[in-house]
């Protein structure tokens, strides 16, 4: 997808969301789940389970691995890959730091974006 096809949004700072805390944040029509990775690394995925679109950031976050509280389901938030089950891979979206300020992309055609998957 080109630069002009995106709509970057601020969410929030760096002393918004420590290293190693997940968040939900709205960009557009995405709810998008925000995660600091220990080490330091960005990530951002679609906010809601592929499975039961129950809202991520209510799972557990062991710092790499985000367990589903809805059913269990889990996701490596270094890669947006499914655990369990591994046929399974979240939505991402370009993310960047510019000072303390966390952006976030969303491709800017108006529409949701996010994968569904079933158990």
């Amino acid at each position: 997808m080109s630069p002009e096809e995106l709509s970057w949004t601020g969410v929030c700072t760096l002393d918004e969301l420590w290293e190693g805390d997940i968040a939900e944040v709205t960009v557009g029509e995405d709810q998008v789940l925000l995660a600091h990775l220990p080490g330091g690394e960005l990530r951002a995925y679609q906010g809601m389970c592929p499975h039961s679109e129950f809202p991520l950031a209510e799972g557990e976050f062991d710092g790499e691995v985000l367990t589903c509280s809805g059913h269990g389901w889990e996701f490596d938030l270094t890669t947006g890959r499914g655990n369990n089950p591994d046929t399974c891979r979240l939505y991402a979206f370009p993310v960047r730091l510019d000072g303390e300020r966390i952006y976030v992309a969303v491709p800017a055609d108006g529409r949701r974006h996010h994968n569904r998957c079933r158990g």
